[in-house]
C-alpha cells in the first residue's frame, strides 16, 4: 500500500537558509533586471536621440561659445565689463557681434567665431559718435 506522508509540524519543517540563498537570488534578480534594462531597445534609441540632440545643440551654439570666450578675454585685457554676444554670425564674416561696457560707454565688438582666431575687434563702423561740447564764440 501507499504510505501516508507524515504531517509536518513546526518542529519537523525544513529550515530555509535565508542568508545565502536569498542574497544570491536578490543579486541575480538585480543583475537580470539591470541586464533587461540595458538590453532594451528603448534605452538604446533614447540614448541615441539624446546624443544627436546634444551634438546639434553644441553645433548651433558653437559660434556663440567661442565668441563669448573672446569677449571675456578682450574685456579682461581692456578693463571693460562684458555684456553679451549674439547667438550666431549674421553676416557670414566669421565674427559674432558682441558688446562690452568701457568707461560707462557701450563698445560694439566683433568677436571671432573660429577656434583658431579667438579674440575681438572694435567695430568702429557702428560705434556711436562721441558727444562734443559746442563752444559758442
Amino acid at each position: 500500500m501507499s504510505e501516508i506522508p507524515a504531517e509536518q509540524t513546526p518542529t519537523n519543517l525544513p529550515t530555509p537558509e535565508t542568508t545565502t540563498e536569498s542574497s544570491i537570488s536578490a543579486v541575480d534578480n538585480v543583475k537580470n533586471t539591470l541586464g533587461n534594462i540595458l538590453n532594451s531597445w528603448k534605452l538604446k534609441v533614447g540614448l541615441a536621440v539624446a546624443v544627436v540632440f546634444a551634438v546639434l545643440l553644441l553645433a548651433f551654439y558653437w559660434q556663440h561659445i567661442i565668441a563669448v570666450v573672446g569677449m571675456k578675454s578682450w574685456s579682461a585685457r581692456s578693463g571693460a565689463k562684458p555684456i553679451e554676444c549674439m547667438v550666431r554670425d549674421t553676416n557670414n564674416d566669421e565674427y559674432v557681434s558682441c558688446s562690452a561696457l568701457l568707461d560707462q560707454q557701450i563698445v560694439p565688438l566683433e568677436c571671432s567665431s573660429s577656434l583658431f582666431n579667438i579674440g575681438c575687434r572694435v567695430n568702429y563702423g557702428t560705434a556711436a559718435p562721441n558727444p562734443r561740447k559746442i563752444n559758442p564764440r
